[in-house]
């Protein structure tokens, strides 16, 4: 079975519209400790997403790369083990 790494996206930045290089991610809100329940989303053949906890839109930029948003930082990377 193949794995892939799912972006999870976050809006620190509390903009309403977030542009993204994938179709497929998971939304978390905020940066932990003021995440919400992390959701899966998958855009389908659209090319727009509201989250259903935090209403950002997400809208799919296929000049994007997985790892890039706009406006910039909008994409979580953890920086210790869950649970640590």
């Amino acid at each position: 079975m193949a794995q892939t790494v799912v972006p999870h996206y976050v809006n620190d930045k509390g903009v309403d519209r977030i542009k993204i290089g994938v179709k497929e991610f998971q939304c978390m809100g905020a940066s932990p400790p003021f995440d919400h329940p992390h959701v899966f989303l998958d855009m389908g053949s659209g090319t727009q997403l509201v989250c259903p906890y935090c209403s950002t839109l997400y809208i799919y930029d296929p000049e994007l790369a997985p790892e890039e948003t706009e406006p910039e930082a909008c994409v979580y990377v953890a920086t210790e083990p869950a649970g640590a």
